[in-house]
């Protein structure tokens, strides 16, 4: 690639390693849509339809939030932010128009209006020289995880760390990636499939089309990285996210695993002690540059001991990995 267009038209076909991921890579990120929620009141009426607490968004941060059936099943994740007129809904593509058009179902007399607010180019950053390509654009980055500021480059997001190192969200403003491709391009390029394996090196989820409903929120983790607030009131599924909380009836968790071949999210995976039924789905997968994907899997607490497969007893093997942060020992 030696253009910006090119370089936002790519697929990312070659993947990065853990290892590229570490030293610094840049990934364009076309697969990811945003929803604005302006009006008076935008946070209120957010703050009644997802898992966390909106209405005490400051615009120097940003939040995970979830958005459930009444069931509790995730219909969707969110990367939340706002500024002084709206706030900001980030969520794969491939969903927004459905779920855009289910919470505007929901607007009724609130003062909010929802509209398609995705940039002209949004750019995944992580890793050690990332760091320092993004210090000689934006002078001052955030100092921790979910910390956010406003340039003149556009807004600049700190995620949780992966493989070691920061990782950015960077949402460009009108020909700002054009300005920096020569600083950007000194990092190893990637596409979507590379942010993704970031993401998952971190342990944070993302619900697809292929697992929507699939999850209350702490099956995939998500109460444990701040995506559930359980002081801020009624939302749909509330109640049994809550009674999962308090009452303990989840004994599942998501883990991080490497597999070689092929899989995807949604797919079922298998514990040689029961191969009689799945112990678990894929959540999110991504190529690992090493002929294989690393996977977050949700699955029994009990099968984390034991030999799991894909697809079925006689499918390939899920080897472990230590999760970037701790799983509780209770079993909620």
């Amino acid at each position: 690639m030696n253009s910006w267009h090119q370089f936002l038209t790519s697929d990312g076909a070659t993947a990065l390693t853990p290892a590229q991921l570490a030293e610094g890579f840049a990934a364009s990120l076309t697969d990811l849509g945003v929803i604005s929620v302006t009006g008076e009141d935008a946070a209120s009426f957010l703050h009644s339809q997802l898992t966390n607490d909106v209405q005490h968004l400051t615009p120097a941060e940003a939040r995970l939030a979830g958005y459930c059936s009444p069931k509790g099943r995730l219909l969707a994740t969110f990367l939340m932010w706002r500024d002084a007129e709206s706030v900001f809904l980030q969520l794969p593509r491939e969903l927004q128009p459905a779920l855009q058009k289910r919470l505007s179902m929901f607007v009724l007399r609130a003062k909010a209006r929802l509209a398609d607010a995705t940039p002209e180019a949004t750019i995944g950053l992580g890793g050690t020289r990332a760091g320092k390509v993004l210090e000689g654009l934006f002078g001052t980055l955030p100092a921790a995880p979910y910390g956010k500021i406003e340039h003149a480059l556009g807004t600049l997001i700190r995620l949780p760390d992966s493989v070691g190192s920061p990782r950015y969200l960077w949402l460009a403003a009108p020909g700002a990636g054009e300005q920096s491709w020569a600083a950007i391009s000194t990092l190893a390029l990637g596409g979507a499939g590379s942010w993704q394996l970031a993401a998952i090196h971190a342990g944070v989820p993302q619900v697809t089309a292929r697992t929507q409903e699939q999850f209350v929120p702490q099956m995939v983790n998500f109460e444990l990285l701040g995506g559930v607030n359980f002081k801020k009131g009624c939302y749909p599924g509330q109640e049994i996210v809550a009674r999962s909380q308090y009452l303990g009836k989840l004994k599942r968790r998501t883990a991080l695993a490497s597999i070689e071949g092929q899989a995807a999210a949604g797919d079922e995976v298998f514990s040689l002690a029961d191969p009689g039924q799945p112990c678990g789905m894929v959540v999110n997968a991504a190529a690992n540059g090493n002929g294989g994907v690393d996977a977050l899997v949700e699955m029994k607490l009990g099968a984390l001991d034991e030999d799991v497969r894909l697809g079925s007893a006689a499918g390939a093997r899920l080897d472990f990995l230590p999760m970037p942060y701790p799983l509780d020992a209770l079993e909620v």
